[in-house]
Order: structure tokens, then C-alpha cells, then sequence
């Protein structure tokens, strides 16, 4: 199948923007989080997704691909949120699977959640009020379609 130049780089141009879009609100929630609750996005994924589930727990493989991180990292990653600097999350060994650790949301843990989650917010309002911003993505969907 042979695509036409012309529409190929449309759709590339329009993929970049759209990339550009995201990164862009990326960038400035990962400064805010860091500089006011001492959270990267990811930290604040992890967080967010637990405080999702019922029992605020979830095994660290489900974390893993829902983040999009390697064992190792997503280890670290929790490792750094259970410190006792910070003690927002805590680990369990899987009771059935003793192979299986579970992370759970601590007090500490959905505290610092809820007052991430007001900066969060507030920066996507925001950004997704900008009359430029939805103007351009308005465009761009309309150009999709």
C-alpha cells in the first residue's frame, strides 16, 4: 500500500502537534508537582491509581504496566514513596502468591495525593482554557475527522 506524500506528512504534522500539545502540559505539571509536593508525574501516577482501587492496593506488575516503567524502575519508584522521608505507600507480600508484592496508598500517601491533585487541576483548567490552546486542538480534531 503506497500513501501519498502530501498525506502522509499532514497526518505526521498533525501527530507532532498533538505530541507537542501533551508534552508541552507534561512539562509544566511535572515542574509544579515537583517544586510544590516533591513528586514527579510518574510518582503522582502511582498515587493516583491506587487511591483508584477499592482497597487502595494494587501488585506492583499491575503498577508497572499502567505507569509503562521495567520492574526495576517501577521498584525504585516505590521504593523512593515508601521511604521514611516520605511514607506514602507501603508494601505487602501477596498472602496467596508469596512471590507477589502488593503497594498500598498509606494516610500520608492519599494526603499528599489530595493536595497534588488541587495543582493537577488547576494547570490542566488552565491550560485546556487558553483560548489558543483549545482553538488549535479544536482545529486539529476538526482536521482529523
Amino acid at each position: 500500500m503506497k500513501f501519498n506524500q502530501e498525506n502522509d506528512n499532514y497526518l505526521l504534522n498533525n501527530w507532532i502537534t498533538v505530541t507537542n500539545m501533551q508534552m508541552s502540559i507534561s512539562n509544566e505539571l511535572e515542574s509544579a508537582l515537583q517544586e510544590k509536593y516533591n513528586l514527579s508525574l510518574k510518582e503522582f501516577y502511582v498515587l493516583y491509581f491506587l487511591s483508584q482501587t477499592n482497597d487502595k492496593k494494587l501488585r506492583l506488575q499491575q503498577l508497572q504496566e499502567m505507569i509503562g516503567l521495567s520492574q526495576s524502575a517501577i521498584s525504585r519508584l516505590v521504593g523512593r514513596l515508601e521511604a521514611k522521608n516520605c511514607e506514602a505507600l507501603q508494601r505487602h507480600i501477596c498472602e496467596d502468591d508469596r512471590r507477589g508484592i502488593y503497594t498500598c496508598l498509606t494516610e500520608k500517601g492519599e494526603e499528599k495525593l489530595q493536595k497534588s491533585l488541587e495543582t493537577f487541576d488547576e494547570i490542566l483548567n488552565n491550560a485546556f482554557s487558553k483560548n489558543n490552546f483549545k482553538n488549535e486542538l479544536k482545529s486539529l480534531l476538526d482536521k482529523l475527522e
